[in-house]
């Protein structure tokens, strides 16, 4: 049942653009399997589900690849046990990291594939990421802040 539900769930994230568990969950029911918000969350963890922006400046649901999700798995934590802080200004998002970090959370933040980030330099303990728009600058500074916990 529940590898049905996850072959399911990865063809309706191809097919159409999610941008949310419910409306996961939703389209799941659609399809006649009923399934809860928790159930759906959980699904999106163990098949390594991320938030990506598409050209619509939208965020969807997509699926990472098996090395990307091994390798995002060590970045993560890097990522998480290494930034000190996150900001923007105007479209240039300034990421602050324990000394010597910042290369280890630039790999992170490139693993991440954010379309919107068009370069990055990372020195010591900082990093600079030119961002397409200040509104991207503003929710990928946010996710950063969300993943360092």
């Amino acid at each position: 049942m529940k590898y049905n539900r996850h072959a399911k769930i990865i063809q309706i994230i191809e097919g159409t653009p999610v941008e949310t568990q419910e409306e996961l969950a939703d389209k799941l029911k659609d399809e006649g399997l009923e399934v809860t918000q928790a159930t759906v969350s959980r699904d999106i963890k163990e098949l390594r589900l991320i938030k990506v922006m598409d050209s619509s400046g939208r965020y969807r649901y997509a699926q990472m690849g098996q090395n990307d999700a091994t390798l995002s798995n060590r970045l993560l934590t890097v990522l998480s046990q290494s930034l000190v802080s996150c900001d923007y200004a105007n479209n240039i998002m300034v990421v602050k990291t324990l000394p010597g970090m910042a290369q280890g959370v630039a790999s992170a933040i490139d693993a991440f594939k954010f379309s919107d980030i068009i370069g990055s330099i990372a020195g010591d303990d900082t990093i600079v990421n030119i961002c397409r728009t200040e509104d991207v600058a503003r929710e990928i500074s946010s996710k950063l802040l969300k993943m360092k916990g």
